[in-house]
């Protein structure tokens, strides 16, 4: 069985686009929308490709009409391409965002996996680093041999006697120093971190025709460009 896991994919389609094919299942961890340019385009992509889809803040926020709680440098650049997201997306791209699950479990070759966006405690909105000692908690994800969630845009894999906790970084928007698309696969009972690259400069090109302030068209396209957070202006 080859699986492989993607998160916070947020509208960048060429990075979908370039994710190899040779798999077995595709387990997406949420944020499908927001920051890039093709979200309708995204959200097809998945409902025809992905075995397993849980909701992030960022399906929520569009979804549901509420704030997506990011963190506080991206609050603008998210509030205006949630704008954007909604004015393009039809009531049933809305409503297929509205009705993911925020959690799911699966068994793959007699381990049980806990797939959740943030955290299993919060699975929409926690930031989490990598060395906390939550981690190894029990509460949602009581049960579990492996913990996959997304959200921090970090690419991690972290092992116990117990458990491992892996983070497949994000595919859509790099925070990780460089533009490359991140990814995971699970394959024969081991997790491996990837990365490719993909088209960045489409991507950035349709982000500058978008109806958006030039400020917040900049900043996206320097995410992009960089895998860093923009610095403020």
């Amino acid at each position: 069985m080859k699986i492989l896991i993607i998160s916070d994919l947020h509208a960048n389609l060429e990075a979908l686009r370039a994710l190899p094919r040779d798999c077995d299942e595709l387990w997406v961890l949420g944020d499908l929308v927001n920051y890039g340019p093709n979200p309708a385009e995204t959200i097809e992509f998945v409902r025809s490709h992905a075995s397993v889809i849980v909701r992030g803040n960022h399906d929520h926020a569009v979804g549901f009409g509420a704030d997506c709680r990011c963190s506080p440098r991206f609050r603008a650049m998210a509030a205006a391409t949630g704008d954007y997201t909604l004015a393009v997306l039809g009531a049933a791209d809305k409503r297929f965002l509205r009705e993911l699950p925020t959690s799911a479990w699966r068994e793959v070759d007699g381990r049980k996996f806990f797939l959740c966006h943030a955290t299993p405690s919060d699975p929409l909105y926690e930031y989490r680093p990598p060395d906390s000692p939550l981690w190894w908690g029990e509460g949602e994800a009581a049960g579990a041999d492996v913990v996959v969630v997304g959200h921090a845009h970090l690419q991690f894999a972290l092992r116990s006697e117990r458990r491992m906790v892996v983070n497949p970084g994000s595919l859509g928007q790099s925070k990780a120093g460089d533009p490359r698309a991140r990814y995971a696969v699970w394959q024969d009972g081991e997790i491996s971190l990837r990365a490719l690259d993909y088209p960045v400069e489409r991507t950035v090109t349709k982000i500058h025709s978008l109806p958006l302030p030039e400020t917040i068209k900049s900043e996206l396209a320097t995410v992009l460009r960089t895998g860093k957070v923009a610095p403020a202006p």
